[in-house]
């Protein structure tokens, strides 16, 4: 068996597969092993641009970030963003092919197989260990032909997996025995352990349900991580919980709202505000109410045209002029910027049917969807307060403007987004806008926080978390066995 690769599979969507594979980085890294992430397939519409100029999901790159490497295509060789309920964008090795539905992507999976065992032979070929996270769950009955995310993908490298389940749902036991059985014969070998998350409580309590466990399965438990209190990690896909935040909202002092559109996308771009110590950071889902705020901001979106519509018939025009009114400031980043204009054109039906769409008209400018993607990583100076930011422009949107404004970020050769002629509103195509403690605090002055001094370090925040990860795998797995599953021994000698 392929001790070099160690896959973590979960019996459910958000079981915990991201965080064990960011903290098993850290861990490894910790102990001076050149560890890589990587994930076959991905669905989200979380993205960056990785180091050689493609596009992957977030959580790869900041599985990359906590096992000390620069993110790369190779570590999530198939990247789909959903565009409609039934299509999505199709990535390969970091570069959009084509739209396909649910259907065409199930019969292309064959072809897809053959990038990602391309990205695993390369990761293998320069690293000491890869640790592979699977998508949702290997026991999706109508998803198993042709898999190449789980099971599919695990016995073409012939890998172990870790099997993960979320007790904080309820039902732990019967995850883990249902999609232990779900399994073939070969794939329930290759399951070498099970590992419990989110536990609250009295470990003695479990402890009859573990021994049962493994005695029912002839498998071991390998650990139970704890409920981790505040643990900021940055999601996969999903809109963080509100009973996530970390902000206490009796001490914030600025409030910040965001429309939860159907295809949000980058909403991590939201992160540095969400654990701002000043700020009440809410996203309004549909039927919300729309409450006051001094600060509203318009993200990215998949689906710009179809995410207008939607905040047109949620009454957010409406809501946004009254805001703008009374003075209050307005930020449309990437979808949200062209959201900002006099008119989205879609002439080849790159998001949804062809055709044009009225804009807020906040800008004199239209933008027009094209088949070529802008990916970059970029450095610049934000027009606030000359705060330095670094960021990253994902986007197939060219942007004209009939009117000249004052630019909203200046890069050494060139311009991106604008101001409006009263200062209210800002539209920036640059994705990161808050994760600079500099440019946050610029950011946030302008939109009216008395006090921005206290803007957090927002990569040491992040780097703390992937710590504490890696502390739990060290306090509360069985880490002889890990290493045993690992070779880690043979890498010593």
């Amino acid at each position: 068996m392929n001790t070099q690769t160690l896959m973590i599979q979960g019996t459910t969507s958000d079981a915990g597969k991201s965080m064990l594979v960011t903290a098993l980085c850290r861990w490894l890294s910790r102990r001076g092993v050149r560890v890589a992430p990587f994930k076959p397939q991905n669905m989200a519409l979380n993205s960056v641009v990785s180091v050689n100029g493609g596009e992957i999901g977030r959580a790869q790159a900041v599985q990359a970030f906590a096992a000390g490497v620069a993110p790369h295509t190779d570590m999530n060789p198939v990247l789909l963003k959903p565009n409609t309920d039934k299509s999505a964008q199709v990535i390969i090795h970091g570069h959009a092919i084509s739209n396909m539905s649910a259907h065409g992507f199930h019969n292309y999976k064959a072809i897809a197989m053959g990038a990602v065992l391309e990205s695993h032979a390369r990761l293998t070929a320069q690293y000491d260990q890869v640790i592979v996270e699977g998508a949702g769950s290997p026991a999706e009955i109508n998803l198993r032909s042709n898999d190449i995310a789980n099971m599919g993908f695990a016995e073409a490298v012939d890998c172990p997996v870790i099997l993960i389940a979320d007790i904080d749902r309820g039902g732990v036991f019967a995850h883990l025995v249902g999609t232990l059985m779900l399994l073939s014969e070969s794939e329930q070998a290759r399951i070498k352990g099970f590992v419990i998350n989110r536990f609250r409580g009295d470990i003695a309590l479990l402890k009859p349900g573990l021994d049962w466990l493994e005695e029912y399965t002839g498998k071991p438990v390998l650990g139970v991580l704890p409920y981790l209190q505040g643990l900021h990690l940055e999601a996969e896909d999903a809109l963080p919980h509100t009973s996530d935040f970390i902000v206490p909202t009796e001490h914030a002092y600025l409030d910040v709202i965001v429309p939860a559109y159907p295809r949000i996308s980058n909403h991590t771009d939201f992160d540095p505000l969400r654990i701002h110590p000043q700020v009440n950071l809410q996203f309004i889902g549909p039927g919300d109410t729309i409450p006051p705020a001094d600060l509203i901001i318009l993200p990215g979106s998949k689906s710009v045209r179809a995410d207008l519509d939607w905040l047109r018939k949620q009454g957010w025009e409406l809501a946004i002029r009254r805001h703008l009114r009374y003075g209050g400031k307005l930020i449309g980043i990437c979808g949200g910027f062209q959201m900002l204009g006099k008119l989205i054109h879609d002439p080849v039906g790159l998001e949804g049917n062809a055709g044009s769409t009225q804009g807020l008209a906040f800008f004199d400018m239209q933008t027009t969807l094209q088949p070529d993607k802008l990916l970059r990583n970029v450095q610049g100076t934000l027009v606030c307060k000359g705060a330095s930011i670094t960021g990253y422009e994902i986007h197939c949107g060219v942007t004209t403007f009939q009117k000249k404004y004052k630019p909203a970020v200046y890069f050494a050769q060139g311009i991106d987004g604008a101001m409006s002629d009263d200062d209210l509103i800002m539209g920036s195509y640059l994705h990161g806008l808050f994760e600079s403690a500099d440019a946050c605090a610029a950011l946030l002055a302008w939109a009216g926080l008395d006090d921005s001094s206290q803007s957090p370090n927002y990569h040491a925040v992040c780097n703390a978390a992937i710590n504490r990860l890696a502390d739990s795998v060290d306090q509360y797995l069985d880490t002889n066995r890990l290493s045993q599953l690992l070779n880690l021994s043979s890498l010593s000698a």
